[in-house]
């Protein structure tokens, strides 16, 4: 069996903990509590841990190298595994979707996040899964990085949970039946551009 790999992107260190920009790591940190894992170890510049969904072994990582520098322990992971790109999965916040939205793609571009753009950087192509968790609407272009490094507000909270669950749940739907039953049953129309 090929390892699958989750890459749940953020920012290391307790100042970014609760950001926007965190939601990836909330993600994979979600998917760690349903696995009943709470042992991560550190490799790849990031936190790893490792359990098995039905036949299908399963990584969860959490970088401890900052969003711009993302694709150095995506890389390592990737290389040490072996891994094809398919069976990778990237989760990344995005503040052009609405809070609440989730888009998986098979592939594309950056579209201005640092962690992916690395990512592609590292790996040389954009043909990787990737699973776009929505933290806007985006504030005018001069206050993105305080929007992004800021957390979610009090009548926020709520439906930022809701997300986190719904992406493990896409995610476990990736794990088990691919990208393609997960994009038809997680991407809804209301999330296109």
């Amino acid at each position: 069996m090929t390892m699958k790999l989750i890459v749940g992107l953020g920012n290391p260190g307790r100042r970014y903990s609760d950001t926007r920009h965190n939601m990836g790591w909330r993600v994979a940190e979600e998917l760690a509590r349903r696995a009943g894992l709470d042992a991560w170890k550190e490799k790849f510049d990031a936190m790893v841990a490792e359990y098995r969904a039905g036949d299908e072994p399963v990584a969860l990582a959490r970088p401890l190298v900052y969003m711009n520098r993302s694709g150095r322990s995506v890389r390592q992971a990737m290389d040490f595994w072996k891994l094809d790109p398919r069976d990778l999965l990237v989760v990344a916040d995005d503040l052009n979707l609405l809070l609440g939205c989730l888009r998986l793609r098979t592939q594309g571009s950056a579209g201005g996040h640092n962690g992916l753009a690395s990512i592609v950087a590292c790996l040389g192509h954009e043909s990787f899964p990737r699973l776009r968790v929505g933290i806007g609407p985006a504030p005018a272009q001069e206050f993105h990085q305080d929007f992004v490094l800021s957390p979610l507000g009090a009548e926020e909270q709520a439906l930022g949970r809701e997300m986190i669950a719904r992406a493990a749940d896409a995610a476990e739907c990736w794990i088990a039946e691919g990208i393609d039953e997960a994009m038809n049953r997680f991407n809804r129309p209301e999330q296109e551009d």
